[in-house]
């Protein structure tokens, strides 16, 4: 089997084992912040941050859901970072935003953080500072989650299926299970561009 068949063979045994149901809970929990009037903060480092400018743009615009994301301010991500150091960078953007317990943190990680380990430190203080503020947390995560899932309210896991192509398969499925949210009826408000004027085209 070639590279090709076989990744794509992956991508269909981690559709098809999905927990269907916490999307599911995960889209009711999105729908309760938007009637309530809440926040929602997308943290992500790596191509998982680049997820994170994406999903802000779709939350906001196809649910009506106020939504940011502290890495889309470069200038004050990368002072924060030079001042006072890349493991707070998160939680004192939180901090300064005033997030409280009508907000929630969306994480898009692989390993969803793991002090010890000493990987993605950042999301852990950021996840214990939105602990103590009493938000809540989301997360689309890759392997076990890691601190994402050990804390987080309504956490994805995306199965693996190979060890070997956890970070692409967890930072693809990032998009498709969001995408799945923003196109939800009971999220989505505003019809996306294209199929608006699909039916007037030639097929």
């Amino acid at each position: 089997m070639s590279h090709v068949s076989e990744y794509f063979s992956e991508v269909i045994q981690v559709s098809q084992t999905l927990n269907y149901e916490v999307i599911e809970r995960l889209a009711e929990g999105l729908v309760a912040l938007r009637e309530r009037g809440g926040r929602l903060f997308f943290l992500g480092v790596g191509g998982s941050a680049a997820n994170c400018s994406h999903a802000v743009n779709d939350f906001r615009k196809l649910c009506g859901i106020e939504a940011y994301t502290p890495v889309d301010n470069v200038s004050e991500l990368t002072a924060r970072t030079n001042d006072e150091g890349w493991e707070t960078v998160f939680a004192e953007w939180l901090k300064v935003s005033r997030a409280n317990q009508d907000d929630a943190v969306f994480v898009f990680s692989v390993g969803g953080g793991d002090a010890e380990r000493n990987v993605s430190v950042n999301l852990v203080r950021a996840l214990d500072e939105a602990k103590k503020r009493q938000m809540k947390i989301f997360g689309v995560v890759g392997r076990q989650g890691g601190h994402t899932k050990k804390v987080g309210d309504t956490v994805v896991v995306i199965p693996t299926v190979n060890p070997e192509h956890v970070t692409p398969h967890t930072e693809a499925f990032h998009a498709v299970v969001w995408h799945c949210l923003v196109s939800h009826p009971k999220l989505q408000v505003s019809s996306t561009k294209w199929e608006g004027v699909v039916g007037s085209l030639p097929c």
